[in-house]
């Protein structure tokens, strides 16, 4: 079955960098275009970053822009979000997405990301 699993959360000061992974299986990783959520206490989930399936196009929210990096590779079957500057209103559980044919949008559980000193 179709599995993502979030890595790399946690707690980092304002200015610090973490980088997230998405270790993906039970579908065919390179077919499908990967997408970073995220969603803040009391928010909407919304759209971080978006990569196509081989790379070659990678959208980001304007609030990340410059600051966050969505790569994937996809010999290993995984997505990462390197994520720097952290501020403290990108505190939220970020999720891995998956867009697959016929299945439409699959999900993560999660992984937390607290940016606090």
């Amino acid at each position: 079955q179709v599995q993502l699993v979030e890595s790399g959360g946690g707690l980092v000061q304002p200015g610090g960098s973490l980088r997230l992974s998405c270790a993906a299986s039970g579908f065919t990783f390179s077919a499908s275009r990967m997408s970073w959520y995220r969603q803040a206490p009391g928010k909407e989930r919304e759209l971080v970053a978006t990569i196509t399936r081989l790379g070659g196009t990678r959208n980001y929210t304007a609030s990340v822009k410059g600051r966050f990096t969505i790569t994937r590779d996809n010999a290993n079957n995984t997505m990462y979000l390197q994520m720097n500057s952290l501020k403290p209103e990108d505190t939220a559980v970020y999720y891995c997405s998956a867009w697959i044919s016929g299945l439409g949008a699959n999900w993560g559980q999660g992984t937390q990301v607290t940016v606090s000193s």
